[in-house]
């Protein structure tokens, strides 16, 4: 049996196999986005606008610094003079960030012709671009200049205005817009080089719920001084938005524990999982009320999974749920099961 969900965060739904079912205990844990406030801010990914200048590590810097937190990460590094989407993870919610790294990119980028070319020769030149490419990263990068493949999914020609080009592009992560443009003047035979670019789309972290560092100290400040969180968290999201992309296995409450403890996950705990899970392949672990638990490698394909009775799901790789959230079950029956003394 299947049915489809569509998760917070989510506009497409996905398909699950059900597996088991069972009614999640209200007393446990939250809904990511009804956690406490003192949870939900060490729990959660602000999607900032980075301004032209500084560093992505300054930037994440900074809003460490305004939250007062003892560490925050950013999805995905951006050149100091590029603007756009910088998802910045707060405290805990640093582990999931990983995700985002691998996720889809967009950029709207400027690029600069050598000399003037006819606009319908740029956009099937463009075109051409929608395709694997091979790349070298450039001298200016933080990563060894290895021959590699990136692909590009989509390509818009927006406008051209004499040797200035305007263009949108969808890519797979770690593509060099860069290079991107450097190639695109070596098919067009006149050269061409970037002139601007901004970043507008990381996974499902968008440029339409973007905010700046300075609505995030206003929203800090009216939370501090008048004790109103209401601000606040409509600039934060929970971590949960990171994974949206991932595949995603629910287990019951009485299993979130163990996971937490860095146990691997028995097929027994599982109540629902998505429907085209392969072997070996990274997946979700999610509680009944959509918080995450932690990330694994799937041990069996979900048909597997969902036929068998015995034996283990995936093996955990990296937990988030905090220990002591959900109670430990096994704890608790061997407790039942003691002899009880009367004086």
């Amino acid at each position: 049996m299947s049915f489809s969900y569509l998760l917070p965060y989510e506009t497409t739904p996905h398909v699950y196999l059900i597996k088991a079912e069972e009614p999640t205990d209200p007393q446990y844990g939250y809904e990511p986005n009804k956690r406490p406030i003192e949870h939900y801010v060490n729990a959660g990914i602000v999607n900032l606008d980075k301004p032209q200048g500084p560093t992505s590590h300054e930037v994440a810097s900074w809003v460490r610094k305004m939250f007062d937190l003892p560490k925050t990460g950013h999805g995905g590094t951006l050149d100091p003079q590029v603007t756009g989407v910088l998802p910045i993870a707060l405290g805990a919610a640093t582990k999931v960030i990983r995700a985002l790294l691998s996720a889809g990119k967009e950029y709207v980028c400027i690029m600069y012709l050598h000399e003037e070319i006819d606009k319908d020769v740029i956009e099937k030149v463009l075109n051409l671009y929608t395709t694997d490419l091979y790349q070298r990263p450039p001298l200016k990068s933080s990563v060894a200049r290895r021959l590699r493949i990136r692909k590009i999914y989509y390509t818009q020609l927006m406008e051209v205005r004499g040797k200035f080009v305007l263009f949108r592009v969808g890519c797979e992560a770690g593509t060099y817009i860069r290079k991107l443009c450097f190639d695109i003047g070596e098919t067009l035979l006149c050269g061409a080089h970037m002139v601007e670019l901004r970043r507008t789309r990381t996974g499902d972290f968008r440029e339409d719920t973007i905010l700046t560092l300075q609505d995030l100290n206003d929203a800090l400040k009216i939370y501090r001084e008048e004790k109103d969180e209401t601000y606040l968290r409509q600039l934060i999201v929970p971590m949960e938005k990171a994974v949206r992309h991932w595949k995603k296995i629910y287990i019951r409450d009485s299993a979130v524990d163990a996971i937490a403890h860095g146990a691997s996950l028995a097929v027994a705990g599982v109540l629902y999982l998505e429907k085209s899970i392969e072997k070996n392949e990274d997946v979700a672990i999610m509680s009944q009320k959509g918080e995450l638990v932690a990330f694994a490698t799937s041990l069996m394909t979900s048909q597997q999974i969902l036929k068998t009775k015995h034996g283990m799901a995936a093996k955990t790789r990296k937990v988030f749920m905090t220990r002591g959230r959900y109670p430990n079950w096994n704890e608790a029956k061997k407790k039942s099961m003691e002899p009880t003394t009367e004086s």
